[in-house]
């Protein structure tokens, strides 16, 4: 397509609109996804709570995030007197910038990717943490303290969490050999035992390691100090409402599918089932079987995304010197001997306990799984049934 396009029109145009194209599905993917989870996490912490959350606006409920996004556009803008204009403007769509970025180096499928980068893995880490800069200026051109104490937060806990976060990233990096995240997905084509988290032990323990560091970047509880409403009235975002409000929003679910994705790709087998021995687009086709490849990596990080929105309904929220210990005392350490251990696992011991550790961890989750889904099935007592 894009050959036959330059054929008639200036290779500049073709780009930008072949760019344009991209930047609006991404868009339009972002803000679908985000209406969405919204409603999923009302769902889910009503139901956590014994209530039935919105049932009113549409089927279920589901038109309830729409109603309230169109009643965010209309409310006015207001700035606070004590507050930069331009930096208090500005930082809600510099947080929402970093998040859409990370999602152009995305693949959902085998070469289907907006830009297929050889270093996806260190673009999409560099872009996700640049929303932070965001989150900063929105805490000091507020004018506020509360915004202030909670920029100040988000930059500590950021500055510390970065850390493990990338130290399991390294994990299957030396798995892989390779920084490209469509190259990750292709090694991991399938049966579920090929995943890179059944690789070996230590990649088994970086895949929670990551998923409980990428939680905390993404400001969600337990790890929700830049807002913390019982403590900072909102947090780094207090002084805003309307539209500039919706849109750190925005980017907190955009981040929370983009990290699970990112999990996804590393860890998860990417775009593929686990239970089919061979790449749909093979036998598909590249359209049908990079449409089923996006169900299937959308479907996986939506669920990790129903577990970030499981764990901020059932623990409660840390201190700051809880969550600061908790990096530098205990994720940190075990990061790094991650790192030492996977490259000790794949210099000495792969070739000989590989296929056997890959087959234990393999039935051991599945068991786990098993387990957990019956558990699910128990009757509900009575006393927390609704009608």
């Amino acid at each position: 397509m894009h050959e036959l396009a330059a054929e008639y029109l200036p290779g500049f145009l073709v780009d930008a609109a072949l760019a344009g194209v991209a930047a609006s599905l991404v868009l339009g993917f972002m803000g679908v996804s985000a209406l969405l989870y919204i409603w999923a996490e009302r769902k889910v912490s009503a139901r956590m709570q014994d209530r039935l959350g919105p049932t009113r606006t549409g089927p279920f409920g589901l038109l309830q995030s729409l109603a309230d996004g169109i009643k965010l556009m209309t409310k006015e803008d207001t700035t606070p007197t004590a507050a930069d204009p331009f930096l208090f403007k500005i930082a809600p769509y510099l947080a929402f910038c970093a998040t859409f970025c990370a999602f152009l180096a995305l693949p959902f499928g085998d070469d289907l990717v907006s830009q297929n980068l050889s270093i996806g893995v260190f673009f999409v880490l560099a872009v996700l943490s640049s929303e932070v800069f965001g989150v900063m200026l929105a805490g000091y051109a507020s004018g506020s303290k509360w915004s202030l104490f909670g920029g100040i937060r988000e930059a500590a806990q950021v500055v510390s969490y970065e850390v493990p976060r990338s130290l399991c990233v390294i994990v299957p990096i030396c798995v892989s050999g390779t920084l490209s995240l469509t190259e990750m997905g292709r090694q991991q084509t399938g049966w579920f035992w090929n995943w890179a988290v059944f690789h070996n032990p230590f990649s088994f323990v970086a895949f929670f390691l990551f998923f409980i560091t990428a939680t905390a970047s993404c400001k969600r509880a337990p790890f929700d100090l830049a807002e913390a409403e019982s403590e900072l009235v909102a947090g780094f975002h207090t002084e805003y409402s309307g539209l500039r409000w919706s849109f750190f929003f925005l980017a907190e679910y955009g981040s929370m599918f983009a990290v699970s994705s990112l999990a996804c790709l590393l860890f998860l087998g990417g775009w593929h089932t686990g239970f089919l021995p061979f790449e749909l687009t093979d036998r598909l086709g590249y359209w049908w079987g990079n449409l089923l490849n996006s169900g299937v990596i959308i479907g996986k990080s939506s669920l990790l995304v129903l577990v970030m929105m499981w764990i901020r309904w059932s623990l409660p929220r840390l201190r700051i010197d809880q969550v600061m210990m908790t990096c530098l005392k205990y994720f940190l350490p075990i990061g790094c001997a991650l790192v030492i251990g996977v490259c000790v696992w794949q210099l000495y011991l792969a070739s000989a306990i590989g296929d056997a550790t890959r087959t234990v961890l393999a039935g051991a989750s599945v068991l786990f799984a098993a387990g957990v889904g019956l558990s699910l099935l128990r009757p509900i007592p009575g006393d927390w049934k609704r009608a």
